[in-house]
């Protein structure tokens, strides 16, 4: 581990006396982006409204990619300072294992913006949907087509703190069921680096444990819900059993107009993306943190520390309004309604 360390401290180090010449002449702040993995589709789309905002104001953009890996991140968030990163952007892959190296950014006055999972450190932002309540949206709409029966909660990393407040938020609405025994928990599992194929083995784990008995899955994200899915699949459960996910990946999206997946929670990355360059930018330009327009006192999460939060709003996709994210440019019609029957869905026709 420390040879590899070592390894990409190189790199980075090689990148930054390649580029700061070049940024020496930018005429706007100099933002960077630190990527915990560009695993799946959504960060792309993060990414390209993120460029849009720095260069809309004749900015920077530089970005690392920790390829899933919390030591990797941590050299990355370094050669961005090196590279001359006024103001970063961290999407963490471990909420822990990033601490060193987003204390050391603002102990030297770098501006840092947690992007949509918690850094639990009060001098960085903390920006993100409201994931309790993301939670709450994806239990309800499972409760609506599955009120009791097994259920089944393939939750996300166990490293990122937007794990827990999902299952807070879906543990909320399905207190009372689960206290009644309306209910039954039959399995949970955390989802390791948040990998469909880790969701895959634990949903095959928690079939087989339970002969198939499984009436309902709170998945929680797409892709968690595409490896759930898949495990139900093999087993001729895929479309019988309701399945929650977030994002609005465009997969997930087909996989609502086919129905195999019930719902998905949409969370615009380009207004997630957009907002957060513009904080950097602001901060960068010296703006203390409870300057940013909407920011709020925050401190649910798990150690409580007192942070400067922004949540955005988000919106919850099922069949019914599949026509919403088509008509908003999000996903074309021809990839959410590949392989679905004339009349079947209504946004499809």
């Amino acid at each position: 581990m420390f040879r590899q360390i070592l390894l990409a401290a190189g790199v980075a180090l090689a990148a930054s006396a390649v580029s700061l010449p070049v940024l020496a002449q930018a005429k706007g702040p100099i933002i960077g982006v630190s990527w915990s993995n560009f695993q799946e589709e959504r960060w792309k789309t993060d990414e390209a409204a993120i460029k849009a905002a720095i260069e809309k104001v004749g900015g920077t953009y530089l970005s690392a990619d920790a390829q899933s890996s919390p030591a990797k991140q941590l050299t990355d968030v370094e050669s961005l300072i090196a590279r001359g990163a006024k103001a970063l952007i961290v999407l963490a892959q471990d909420a822990q294992a990033i601490r060193p190296a987003v204390q050391k950014a603002v102990d030297e006055g770098i501006a840092v913006v947690g992007y949509d999972r918690l850094i639990e450190i009060p001098q960085a932002f903390y920006l993100t949907f409201d994931n309790v309540e993301v939670g709450r949206m994806m239990a309800r709409e499972i409760v609506k087509a599955k009120p009791e029966g097994n259920y089944v909660f393939i939750k996300g990393s166990s490293a990122d703190p937007n794990a827990g407040f999902l299952y807070q938020g879906s543990v909320e609405v399905l207190k009372a069921a689960l206290d009644g025994g309306k209910i039954k928990n039959v399995g949970e599992a955390s989802t390791d680096g948040w990998l469909p194929a880790n969701a895959q083995k634990n949903m095959e784990q928690i079939l087989t444990r339970n002969a198939n008995k499984v009436d309902a899955v709170i998945a929680a994200n797409d892709g968690t819900a595409g490896g759930a899915i898949a495990a139900m699949a093999a087993q001729g459960l895929a479309g019988s059993v309701p399945v929650s996910g977030q994002d609005a990946d465009r997969a997930a999206l087909n996989r609502i107009a086919l129905g195999t997946q019930t719902v998905t929670i949409w969370k615009d990355a380009r207004e997630l993306g957009r907002t957060a360059a513009e904080i950097a930018i602001k901060l960068a330009g010296g703006a203390k943190l409870t300057e940013v327009a909407g920011a709020a006192s925050w401190n649910q999460g798990p150690a409580k520390q007192a942070m400067t939060a922004l949540f955005l709003k988000p919106v919850p996709v099922t069949q019914d309004n599949l026509k919403l994210v088509i008509d908003a440019g999000w996903a074309p019609k021809s990839v959410v309604c590949q392989g679905v029957a004339a009349g079947k869905v209504k946004a499809c026709d």
